[in-house]
């Protein structure tokens, strides 16, 4: 039998296992370990009228210093989501963040829109939430309390068609913008139920999934059938990066490996990211692709790390709190927005605060 959610690879060290716990297994969260469940597959599609009667987040005015673990952004609003179901919301780049009314307080682990309006997230207890008012207001369209494991990452190409991964091999998948979902766990070849931590497009490519110890994923017909990769590590990777060029990406994980492909998966160059004190060695648990061409990684420790080649070569900042960073996302004027075990942050190019709390 498998071991729990919390601890089920890189048995490294104590800070490799907290640092998996999280989204995308590698959120730093002592007080989240999940309980060994055995998984019963979903036979049928679930309607928003079957999910359970709904407890809403509570207002708290400690919500923006809180966990959050990503952000994002719906035209020129950010949403950050996080622990208690707390979902904030800025109109002003930050100066102030208003919290969402959000029918759970389940650990929310990611966010997507597709536009300034039509945005899902994603959590424990395989929940996924809907808005159509650019994350002012959510509904819950799914979740299965059976599993007791959590969905990781949520991607949709428009309105209607979109995915959800997360632990044990879940993938699901909608057609309808969530109206229903259903599971396509199968049309993936991962019998050992590998998590899948991240899911998103490759530009000119189609779409990739990474998850524990090295699974790689890619569908070249956006969804309908998966092709698995022999990957460049064996051990985890919690994210992806399309650095915007066709069938280019970038995939990074634990102890700071980083990996770079321009064939969508063929073939992987390393990149091994020098530090003062030798090559890094913190997990990596975030990142994207900046407004201007940047590639952006954060994660354990408080990294910040910045590529302006695409991924050949980083540079290195550590926030002086050193507390674990979970998600990014572009601000103005070369600004970053930065989430994590401390809340958010908006910060400069380096990751250096600019806004009190």
């Amino acid at each position: 039998m498998r071991e729990p959610f919390s601890y089920s690879v890189m048995k490294s060290n104590s800070t490799e296992r907290a640092f998996y716990s999280l989204r995308r297994c590698s959120r730093f969260l002592g007080s989240v370990a999940l309980s060994a469940v055995v998984l019963l597959p979903m036979q049928v599609s679930a309607k928003t009228e079957g999910v359970s009667a709904p407890s809403y987040s509570i207002e708290s005015a400690a919500a923006s210093t809180g966990l959050l673990l990503d952000v994002t952004r719906a035209g020129k609003r950010l949403i950050a989501v996080g622990d208690r179901g707390h979902i904030l919301y800025t109109d002003d780049e930050g100066q102030q963040w208003l919290q969402a009314r959000v029918p759970t307080q389940q650990l929310l682990t990611s966010v997507f829109f597709v536009d300034d309006r039509y945005g899902w997230a994603v959590g424990h207890d395989a929940l996924i939430l809907a808005t159509r008012d650019g994350g002012a207001t959510w509904t819950r369209q799914y979740d299965d309390l059976e599993r007791e494991s959590p969905l990781l990452d949520i991607w949709f190409k428009d309105r209607n068609t979109g995915y959800a991964v997360g632990a044990y091999g879940a993938v699901l998948e909608t057609t309808n913008g969530g109206q229903d979902w259903s599971s396509i766990s199968d049309r993936l070849d991962n019998e050992d139920g590998y998590h899948l931590n991240a899911i998103s497009a490759v530009t000119d490519a189609g779409l990739f999934i990474v998850g524990e110890m090295g699974a790689m994923f890619r569908s070249a017909d956006w969804g309908l059938t998966w092709e698995t990769l022999e990957g460049p590590y064996d051990g985890s990777l919690f994210g992806i990066v399309s650095s915007g060029k066709p069938e280019s990406l970038i995939v990074y994980g634990l102890r700071g490996h980083i990996f770079r492909s321009t064939d969508f998966g063929e073939n992987w160059i390393e990149t091994k990211v020098r530090t003062e004190n030798g090559t890094l060695q913190f997990g990596l648990a975030d990142g994207g692709l900046l407004a201007n061409g940047d590639v952006l990684i954060v994660g354990h420790g408080g990294t910040v790390l910045r590529s302006s080649n695409g991924g050949e070569s980083f540079t290195v900042s550590n926030r002086p709190d050193r507390a674990s960073l979970a998600g990014v996302t572009s601000g103005v004027d070369r600004q970053l927005v930065l989430v994590g075990q401390n809340g958010i942050h908006i910060t400069d190019a380096n990751g250096n605060d600019l806004l009190d709390k």
